[in-house]
């Protein structure tokens, strides 16, 4: 885990925002595209009027933190984490399941190694 910041908080993400980073934010914590966020946030407060969302945008961007530089390792590790924040359960599966798989790799490979393989014991008697 990263030593500097939580992966399962809300965080500015003023790197890939466009003013204050709180609808890149949202988009990093859901994994949905900024772009959506944005036209969201922006349709709700002119088509819908809903002006309180303005306030909320304020608020949010001075009571969050910045978003640490190095949160995420690979760009795979970003799309878990998201995953994480949205359905719990399903991230658990999905790790018990990758290694369910990897565990089963290695019992194959195993008794691939450990059977009675002649061919196997042929060549390493013919290295003694």
């Amino acid at each position: 885990m990263s030593s500097s910041g939580s992966r399962t908080k809300f965080y500015l993400d003023k790197q890939d925002g466009k003013w204050k980073g709180v609808c890149a934010g949202i988009a990093d914590y859901t994994g949905v595209d900024a772009l959506w966020i944005r036209l969201g946030v922006a349709g709700m407060t002119l088509i819908a009027q809903q002006w309180w969302i303005v306030v909320a945008y304020m608020v949010v961007a001075w009571v969050a933190e910045d978003k640490p530089n190095d949160l995420y390792v690979t760009g795979e590790d970003a799309k878990f984490w998201q995953g994480v924040r949205t359905n719990t359960k399903r991230s658990t599966a999905e790790v018990r399941s990758k290694f369910r798989d990897i565990d089963r790799r290695l019992a194959d490979i195993e008794l691939h190694y450990t059977s009675r393989n002649k061919q196997l014991a042929d060549e390493i008697d013919s290295l003694r």
